[in-house]
């Protein structure tokens, strides 16, 4: 933990985030539909299907959008069929990188993430080589100077499984994946309403990178989540500040 800040790193994040914001709603699309489909339409009794749109309404995406895409999924409407896959591989140092699709064509996916990873200096790996490396679950990230005790207090009362302050002062609340926007909303309802939260992959270990090493693994992370069927890209690095 010594040479980065959780904080920091967040923050770096949420930045690209917002300057890819061209390509957000089509994302949000994708896993609303994907969601239904699987789940059925009824966000109360599909917890994947309440995240989606919980993320689609913070990106202020107009409801006709959401109802839409809730009745391709569902097979009221005419609407391309989406296939989950997940590609795992090494970017530089051996950080880990996983890579979560959504796609009408895994031929055309694998073949650009394949040329992601060797193109810039990763390696594409088989199913399964890095993906013991991550925990699934939920994180809310608090700033620093947030009252400790009383989030922690209020964070296992909503029925958060974890409570952890960082270094830098940054406090994360993590959650099980279903149980995720429950907590968000108990913690909400009592003042405590989080920086960041997403359900994520969390890397079990980090894998710290600085200078050069940090911008070629920057450069792989943008390459593979710039590629039109990639939802998610999950990865051990953090950049040193």
């Amino acid at each position: 933990m010594a040479g980065h800040s959780k904080w920091a790193n967040i923050q770096h994040r949420k930045g690209r985030q917002d300057a890819k914001r061209g390509k957000v709603f089509s994302k949000l699309i994708k896993e609303v539909t994907v969601a239904a489909r699987m789940g059925g339409g009824d966000p109360n009794f599909n917890p994947r299907l309440r995240l989606a749109v919980d993320k689609a309404k913070a990106e202020n995406m107009p409801g006709d959008n959401i109802d839409r895409a809730i009745k391709r999924g569902t097979g009221e409407l005419e609407g391309v069929n989406y296939e989950e896959a997940r590609y795992e591989g090494y970017g530089i140092n051996g950080a880990a990188v996983m890579v979560d699709c959504l796609t009408d064509n895994k031929t055309r996916t694998v073949a650009d993430v394949r040329h992601a990873f060797s193109k810039f200096g990763g390696n594409m790996g088989t199913d399964g080589c890095v993906a013991f490396q991550f925990t699934h679950c939920g994180v809310l990230m608090f700033a620093p100077g947030t009252d400790e005790e009383a989030l922690l207090e209020a964070a296992l009362e909503a029925g958060a499984e974890d409570v952890v302050t960082n270094e830098d002062g940054s406090i994360e609340v993590f959650t099980s994946p279903n149980d995720y926007s429950e907590v968000k909303e108990a913690l909400e309802k009592v003042g405590f309403t989080a920086e960041f939260g997403e359900v994520t992959m969390k890397p079990d270990n980090e894998t710290e990178l600085a200078g050069e090493d940090a911008e070629k693994m920057q450069k792989l992370l943008d390459a593979l989540e710039s590629l039109d069927d990639v939802q998610e890209v999950y990865t051990s690095a953090v950049f040193d500040e």
